[in-house]
């Protein structure tokens, strides 16, 4: 199977970062960071999913040559030296006796004579070290086993020098400069970044300054200045913070990478990401990833919680904003991870959430919200649900200069008398009435009707006004101050906390808000400097038609999100292709369904291998003295004498069938497929996630 190649170590050529490379660990301080080494490590191109920071591409010679034990290719090397020196000896001699035939040699010149036998003897070698140097693989002796030993004895004798981590000074032996850029157009604040400790959060995100200052020259002396009085903390995120409490994983925020695992090296996975580490990035984000998996399986630990970090991270560095979702118990961080943690049903929790905050266009607002509102049985019927409240909605807010809250929405799509009166005279003192007055006589013709959606959107907005809910969804300044979805150009961090245990049936309901709510604003944000990211950990209530066709259109708008699902089972049946269709990314987690796994399947496509069949026939070839010897042996051994024939031939195979993901992924693996937002695209990929 193909994870049988997973536990080969010790022979294989290994791609990973170098165990020397700096990257600041959890706990850690930016003093022990040393940023010259980290911010100048080498980092080649290589395809998407690839952890570049201290890639080395492999030569696919030397993985073939890898796959070679040690004694076997000890053993051949040694007995092609043998023979090579014996060659060796015996052709520089009959080149010699060669030449003295044709009378070369003896010469009367001592120097002509010596010459000849030099070249001769140069000659024979090359020819010998080329012939039986390939053939022995010496080079590959050479890399495995030499050149290590003859770097670490070198090492050891050299003194160790004293190293002075945390500074940004230039490394005088390696040359490398963190600020060679900022030290040509402005000196002095270099100069003070060389002093003080700096992290990666502080590098990145000063950077980007720099090269935002770039772009006017006006704004440079305010740049030096910003530095020249804060070091280090210029430019810092509006909460302060320069690094996550509890960071985890091995994050390159130079690139916004973060690691995950690595690629294992077996043949299905593709030759550059063999035994290389595997990282998720906004390129490859930003065309959403879908991971499907059972419970237990660590898409929440390995996966969720991970991208997370990252964005986090990325967010306090400037280049990143993050909406988080997930239940209340989820591990996806601490709240100290985030600048806005909005908790409904948590009488403790400082923000609430705006019901209609990603749309400006009252009618926009009403459809987005009349279709979280409604279960999933009942999608049919949301067009007429997105008249009704948009025929309540639309004259409030001309009426009021404001959307109604949650008990007068509900008064109204109930038809209370008092809270219709009102609405009617507030829209003649502002001089709408004429307007809406249509929408206002239709809704209550609409509300005598036995299938009147107002009744059916007033019953599932009650679930909204329990008494835990208190100022969570309030519109009039009276709650809790509430995060409105639109503000997806500036840099935060945000966790939306859904009550799952207590009220699962609004969980569902506000998991579908605030998805759409984000698609929505993520497609129509103006500023799409920063990478908007979203990760819902249990999106099974999250998505509907209108999310899923928005997902497409987030790969133009600098934005993606992580969606993590139990089964497909879970989605309308209706959602589950154009949902893989949508994405650029998907992961399969073991243990899934086989009828999910299907799907996967048949997304993945098939590829050409190499199908060797064996066929083994009686032997009825030679003569008399052949057949009596089979028959003896048959007669022995009790077994008949066969011939093989072995036929090779391409054919076309499944990348990964159904079964396999079902039955054959070892535990903390997972099969994954990306999709750059360039185009470029990565075959399914065996990835280790666990370190």
């Amino acid at each position: 199977m193909a994870h049988d190649g997973a536990h080969h170590h010790g022979e294989r050529t290994t791609t990973r970062p170098p165990t020397a490379l700096p990257h600041p660990r959890p706990g850690g301080s930016a003093s022990s960071f040393d940023l010259a080494a980290w911010a100048c490590a080498p980092r080649p191109d290589a395809d998407p999913g690839v952890f570049r920071l201290g890639y080395r591409r492999l030569d696919p010679e030397r993985a073939e040559a890898a796959k070679v034990a040690t004694w076997p290719l000890l053993l051949r090397a040694g007995l092609n030296a043998v023979v090579g020196w014996l060659a060796f000896v015996y052709g520089v001699e009959f080149a010699t006796d060669g030449a003295t035939l044709i009378g070369v040699l003896p010469s009367q010149s001592a120097f002509v004579a010596t010459s000849v036998v030099l070249t001769l003897n140069v000659l024979v070698m090359g020819i010998v070290i080329k012939v039986f140097g390939r053939m022995g693989r010496w080079l590959e002796v050479w890399r495995r086993y030499a050149a290590p030993l003859l770097s670490r004895t070198v090492t050891q004798e050299q003194p160790a020098e004293e190293d002075t981590p945390g500074t940004g000074a230039v490394d005088p032996v390696r040359g490398q400069d963190p600020w060679d850029g900022l030290r040509q157009g402005a000196a002095d604040a270099a100069a003070r970044l060389d002093g003080e400790a700096v992290g990666d959060v502080d590098y990145v995100r000063i950077r980007r300054a720099w090269e935002s200052a770039q772009a006017d020259p006006v704004f440079v002396p305010a740049f030096a200045e910003q530095v020249a009085t804060r070091g280090a903390a210029a430019f810092a995120h509006p909460s302060e913070a320069r690094e996550l409490p509890g960071r985890a994983e091995q994050h390159d925020l130079l690139l916004g990478q973060v690691r995950l695992g690595t690629a294992q090296d077996v043949p299905k996975n593709p030759l550059g990401h063999r035994a290389a580490g595997f990282a998720l990035d906004p390129a490859v984000l930003g065309t959403s990833l879908l991971a499907v998996g059972p419970a237990g399986t660590g898409k929440t630990t390995r996966l969720a919680r991970p991208v997370a970090e990252a964005l986090c991270l990325q967010a306090l560095s400037g280049t990143a904003c993050a909406v988080v979702v997930g239940a209340a118990d989820a591990d996806l961080g601490p709240d100290s991870w985030y600048d806005v943690v909005i908790a409904p049903g948590d009488p403790s929790s400082l923000y609430g959430l705006d019901l209609y905050g990603a749309a400006r266009d009252p009618d926009e607002a009403a459809a987005r919200l009349a279709e979280a509102l409604l279960p999933d049985e009942l999608t049919a019927r949301a067009e007429h649900a997105r008249t009704a409240l948009q025929q309540v909605v639309g004259p409030f807010h001309a009426a009021y200069g404001r959307y109604p809250g949650v008990r007068e929405l509900r008064a109204l799509l109930a038809g209370e008398p008092d809270v219709l009166v009102a609405l009617v005279k507030a829209l003649g003192v502002a001089g709408r009435l004429a307007v809406h007055e249509r929408d206002l006589e239709h809704r209550e013709r609409q509300r005598d009707r036995a299938d009147d959606p107002g009744a059916l959107l007033a019953d599932r907005l009650a679930l909204l006004e329990r008494p835990a809910f208190e100022g969570a969804f309030a519109t009039d300044g009276t709650g809790r101050p509430p995060f409105a979805m639109r503000v997806l150009d500036h840099p935060l961090r945000v966790r939306v906390k859904l009550p799952e245990r207590s009220h699962p049936e609004v969980a569902r309901m506000l998991s579908r808000l605030v998805v759409g709510q984000f698609v929505q604003a993520a497609g129509t944000r103006e500023d799409r400097s920063l990478f908007a990211g979203l990760v819902v950990d249990d999106a099974s209530a999250a998505l509907d038609a209108t999310a899923v066709r928005g997902l497409q259109r987030m790969r133009g708008a600098n934005a993606g999100a992580v969606l993590l699902l139990r089964t497909l089972v879970d989605l309308p049946e209706a959602l589950r292709a154009p949902l893989f269709g949508a994405v650029g990314c998907r992961m399969a987690f073991p243990g899934i369904a086989p009828w999910d796994g299907k799907l996967f399947s048949e997304a993945w496509g098939t590829h050409l291998v190499q199908e060797t069949a064996v066929t083994h026939t009686p032997d009825t070839s030679g003569g008399v003295i052949r057949r009596a010897g089979r028959i003896g042996r048959k007669a022995l051994s009790g077994t008949t004498a066969q011939t093989e024939s072995v036929t090779t031939r391409d054919v076309e195979r499944l990348r990964w069938s159904p079964s396999d993901l079902a039955h054959a992924l070892p535990a903390g693996h997972a099969v994954v497929s990306l999709t750059a937002v360039s185009g470029e695209q990565v075959p399914p990929l065996l990835v280790d996630l666990r370190g």
